[in-house]
């Protein structure tokens, strides 16, 4: 599902463990305090599918701009 800038996808880590995985709907990398990341996995295990995913748009919600999510207009600098 596309959330956003993201996409999220839920997935069973283990018999009813359930986690999401994030990455950036362009395919560009996550980027986290200059480090690079193709996709982030969310570590809670959640006991259904749905549950991991709202918890990934929480994390959006909170984090977004910090994965390296920045607008695509001009940069206020490159006047």
């Amino acid at each position: 599902m596309i959330y956003g800038a993201f996409e999220i996808n839920s997935f069973e880590a283990g018999k009813g463990l359930w986690h999401a995985r994030i990455q950036r709907a362009d395919r560009e990398p996550v980027v986290i305090d200059g480090i690079l990341f193709p996709t982030l996995e969310l570590g809670f295990a959640w006991s259904d599918p749905d549950a991991a995913i709202a918890h990934a748009k929480a994390q959006i919600d909170r984090y977004g701009r910090r994965y390296g999510v920045t607008s695509t207009g001009p940069s206020p600098t490159s006047r």
